[in-house]
């Protein structure tokens, strides 16, 4: 009768760690090299992990494997050094025929250096001790995996993320990896996983030889005296393969042959003994100096087994479980990437499954990292088969395969597509450049679209508002002045200078900046459809940080450049300068402030007057285009002030019983960006400073009511 494990609880009352995130109950499948690896990287991401394997040791097999840059790299991250027990450094491929004449010999030393990390020659046995010791143990704060031994799992339930064991107890957690090999259990769980490998029409013998018994043989001697060389001896249709491990101390050797010539020796798993005698029979017609090396093997050490293939299956997954390494895609040994991908799988499910992952997304995260392996995978399991094969159709692109395999850093890799997985689920993301860092936070929203609250940010509003002549204003519309006019037909006009200090802005980290403004009065703009927006226009906008500069010039075209503005305030007066790079052009003066009513308008508009909001004119040049040639964006802006609520609060309002201001244009070599401007600004003539006011209040408008107004 089934009986529930200790660790099926309510995850609601799991308690989060320091962070206040929730860690993931994992159970992995299978404790081999890839469940190990995957059981490392989960628990370091700070989730809590079992094991459950089959054998009642789990050992691996005593044969040698590769650790080449593309896995060497996840390993180093994972704080798994194997040059440190043992592993040694791949330095020279040789191949030769059968009958002993060296065909080809390729020094890797130098190109061993092109890659971040060096292709290793490992013991599986060293490999597989050290990430069992490192997974069992308490490391960096994080506590033990823990590793349940002779616990061979009959059934998974993907949909509850539940495994039971063949005595029946049955353990719950919110994430299943399936681990367990090419005969795996778990696979048959996923849609279209329940499929058998088959055997690929070839068997290979495997086993161990001390070096030093073929280096005190003369005959050996010179087949094995070169540190970290890699050797194969072909015939048409059987090769051997050799090369040495544990500090170049140990030989191991793939004797790869039809199957059919070892059928009753060989089996489907790695723990067949072969018979030695017969396996120089099969190679007898190999140089004689070849069969004196393999004869070195102790002949209970050989061991025979099929080399299984498998057809891919569609999918890794479903729902809440997720198959690695060979239950996910078995691989023939051509090229020394089984364990490799494996490590791969590990490391891409650690990050598409970092801590604080709810557990509802599980599933679509589960899917993405089927994307980011399944085909990578699959490639390299057909190059395997490509470089096995007897008879070659075409000449294969070896230095091709091995570019793909080892130019690939699988952590970094998954992380950037978590990255743009999670920017494509931020609804109505903000995107400026530098695109290649993904939304832009601002004073919008957050990198990943929480929207800001800007309720307990504070302003300070000083303006100057000045008759001025209407001709000269109106030389600042937009070039094409189409659609712009004034409401009066006046030859004065009015303007403001209003200058704004934000403070307490969470976008900026609770810190703020100065903004200095020329706004037109009385303006409207008639639409192409005839209807008018009546508006106070803004030629220009001055401020003194660049991140709002750039945030509202490229997503709601506010026309901004950069000042400095310093703002001086006492008892009874307020003073600004504004300049560039210690040249001052402008001087505003409020003085003789005294307490006043507040103004009605709690949307804040320049004027106090009924104006359905800001007017600009965004414009985007295409690039490469040096004159004011077809534009990628140009239209007129409105920032409606409808759009917003609730709009800022005054808290209290000054008034000025006197005001002044004064532009100086200086000259090209003070202003050499901003003389165009200021020398324009310098034009205009004051017929009469109309009033002066400063407004202090709380909630701080986003201007994302800014929109083309057709």
């Amino acid at each position: 009768m089934a009986h529930l494990s200790e660790t099926e609880t309510d995850r609601s009352s799991q308690p989060p760690n320091g962070n206040g995130l929730c860690p993931l109950k994992v159970l992995i499948v299978g404790a081999g090299i890839g469940g190990l690896t995957a059981a490392i990287a989960l628990r370091e991401q700070g989730h809590d992990v079992q094991v459950f394997e089959q054998s009642a040791l789990a050992t691996e097999t005593g044969a040698a494997l590769h650790i080449p840059p593309n896995a060497n790299g996840i390993l180093r991250r994972l704080g798994i050094f194997a040059d440190e027990f043992g592993a040694n450094p791949m330095e020279r491929i040789t191949e030769y025929s059968a009958a002993g004449e060296q065909l080809r010999s390729l020094d890797l030393r130098g190109p061993n250096k092109r890659w971040q990390h060096q292709w290793l020659l490992a013991h599986r046995i060293g490999l597989h001790n050290n990430l069992k010791a490192i997974a069992t143990s308490a490391a960096h704060g994080k506590k033990a995996v823990q590793l349940n031994t002779a616990s061979r799992v009959r059934e998974v339930n993907p949909k509850k993320a539940t495994i039971v064991l063949e005595d029946g107890t049955e353990f719950h957690g919110d994430v299943v990896l399936g681990a367990d090999g090419v005969h795996s259990v778990t696979r048959k769980f996923v849609p279209g996983g329940d499929v058998k490998a088959f055997p690929s029409g070839k068997s290979a013998y495997r086993f161990l030889v001390p070096k030093d018994a073929a280096l005190n043989d003369p005959v050996t001697r010179p087949m094995v005296e070169r540190p970290g060389e890699f050797c194969i001896w072909y015939a048409t249709d059987r090769r051997i393969v050799m090369y040495p491990t544990s500090n170049n101390s140990t030989l191991n050797f793939a004797v790869i042959h039809p199957e059919s010539e070892s059928a009753d020796q060989a089996g489907n798993d790695w723990t067949q003994t072969g018979n030695l005698q017969r396996m120089l029979e099969i190679f007898s017609s190999f140089d004689p100096a070849i069969l004196k090396l393999l004869g070195k093997a102790t002949p209970g050490s050989v061991k025979v087994w099929k080399l299984l293939d498998m057809e891919t299956i569609p999918r890794w997954h479903t729902e809440h479980l997720a198959l690695l390494g060979d239950a996910a895609h078995p691989f023939l040994p051509h090229q020394g990437q089984g364990a490799a991908v494996a490590i791969e799988d590990a490391a891409s499910l650690a990050v598409v499954l970092p801590l604080g992952t709810p557990v509802k997304e599980i599933p679509e995260r589960l899917l993405l990292y089927h994307q980011i392996r399944h085909e990578r995978a699959s490639r390299i399991q057909e190059f395997s088969r490509l470089i096995g094969q007897d008879i070659k159709e075409k000449a294969l692109d070896i230095q091709g395969f091995t570019n793909y395999n080892f130019g690939h850093d699988e952590w970094d890799n998954s992380t950037q597509a978590l990255r743009e997985w999670t920017w494509k689920r931020i609804p109505n993301a903000y995107w400026r450049m530098p695109i290649a860092f993904g939304p832009m936070p601002g004073p919008r929203q957050t990198h990943l679209g929480v929207p800001r609250n800007s309720t307990k940010s504070t302003f300070t509003t000083a303006s100057i508002k000045l008759k001025t002549s209407r001709t000269l204003l109106q030389n600042l519309f937009p070039p094409s002045r189409q659609g712009w006019r004034f409401s009066s037909p006046d030859t004065f006009a009015y303007a403001s200078f209003s200058q704004t200090t934000l403070d307490k802005m969470e976008w900026l980290g609770g810190s703020g900046y100065h903004r200095l403004g020329f706004y037109v009065h009385g303006v409207e703009y008639v639409k192409k459809d005839g209807s008018v927006i009546k508006g106070t226009y803004l030629p220009i906008l001055f401020e003194s940080l660049a991140d709002p500069i750039i945030s509202n010039r490229e997503e709601l075209g506010m026309p901004k450049l950069y000042a400095s503005i310093d703002v001086y305030r006492r008892a009874t007066s307020y003073r600004i300068r504004a300049g560039w790079q210690g040249a001052s052009w402008g001087s505003f003066h409020l003085e003789g402030l005294v307490e006043s009513d507040l103004a009605s308008d709690t949307r804040g508009s320049i004027d106090g007057e009924a104006d359905e909001g800001i007017l600009s004119y965004k414009y985007v040049p295409k690039s490469g285009c040096a004159n004011k040639g077809p534009a990628a964006e140009e239209y007129t802006v409105l920032d409606a002030f409808s759009e917003v609520e609730p709009g800022p609060k005054p808290r209290r309002a000054y008034t000025a019983t006197k005001a002044s201001f004064e532009i100086d244009p200086l000259d090209w070599e003070q202003l050499p960006t901003l003389h165009h401007v200021i020398s324009r600004l310098a034009e205009l003539p004051v017929y009469e400073i109309v009033g002066a006011k400063i407004v202090e209040g709380e909630g701080v408008l986003d201007v994302s009511g800014a929109r083309p107004v057709e």
